[in-house]
């Protein structure tokens, strides 16, 4: 399935990540409230209007019916399409409950005017990532037949060795995946979340972009370390000439919610 917006000169997405919601808007992961993360997040998006919001995995934390409805309920007044992507966390069930209702939308191929963007499924048995041979045929299909001029993927996990303790649960096959990101040279970047820090990196003539995570950062050190640094997330801007920006954003949290 593919969802076709219509033809401008620029597109505005927001990319959130590693949301870690659990069942109730008062519990905590770590040492934050994630619903109030990431609460605070939409209420500035609701301001700003983007086009889009493309949320990369990780949505809850618990797997429950009701951290999936509270994601829905926080999301709920945006006033654009929301796709959503499979973390090591989430549940397929019940992401799958999750976008049969609005703002939430199940494509996972999005059509700009002179953009593809493409969504993978990188969820494993093991909180590492997996690219299988369904994954990579999709993907080659996909760029086979797109006639867009550019190409972008998104996906959880990061495709990258980041040099911290993350790594253990990062891509599998990575070979294949960069073999297909290679033979296709429209394909101008990745973006993932699971690293739960910023960062960009220029591999093999591609943008490798981290999104931070909208509950709590990791530290890029060889043991896991967190530290609240407030909501986060990732501006993005598609241009209709192929040129693309990003944004690492970051609010101050002052108010909590009910």
């Amino acid at each position: 399935m593919q969802y076709v917006f219509a033809t401008k000169a620029q597109y505005r997405l927001a990319q959130i990540t590693d949301c870690h919601l659990m069942a109730t808007a008062q519990d905590f992961y770590k040492q934050v409230q994630p619903a109030q993360h990431l609460a605070a997040i939409v209420a500035q998006l609701i301001i700003e209007q983007p086009d889009a919001v493309l949320l990369t995995g990780d949505v809850t934390q618990d797997h429950s019916r009701a951290s999936y409805q509270l994601l829905s309920d926080i999301m709920a007044p945006l006033n654009c399409p929301v796709f959503c992507l499979p973390g090591n966390h989430d549940d397929i069930a019940e992401l799958e409950w999750l976008c049969q209702h609005a703002p939430f939308r199940p494509e996972r191929s999005v059509q700009l005017a002179g953009w593809q963007l493409l969504l993978l499924n990188t969820k494993g048995d093991t909180p590492a990532g997996v690219f299988g041979v369904t994954q990579q045929h999709w993907l080659a299909s996909q760029c086979q037949r797109s006639t867009a001029k550019a190409l972008w993927l998104f996906c959880h996990h990061h495709p990258i060795p980041l040099n911290q303790f993350i790594d253990k649960h990062g891509q599998q096959q990575q070979a294949e995946l960069w073999q297909l990101i290679n033979a296709e040279p429209r394909i101008r970047g990745i973006a993932h979340g699971h690293a739960h820090y910023a960062h960009q990196q220029y591999v093999q003539g591609v943008n490798v972009v981290g999104c931070p995570a909208s509950s709590v950062q990791f530290l890029p050190t060889s043991d896991w370390q967190t530290v609240d640094n407030g909501p986060q997330w990732c501006d993005w801007t598609f241009n209709a000439d192929a040129s693309v920006n990003w944004q690492f954003r970051r609010l101050a949290l002052t108010e909590k919610i009910d």
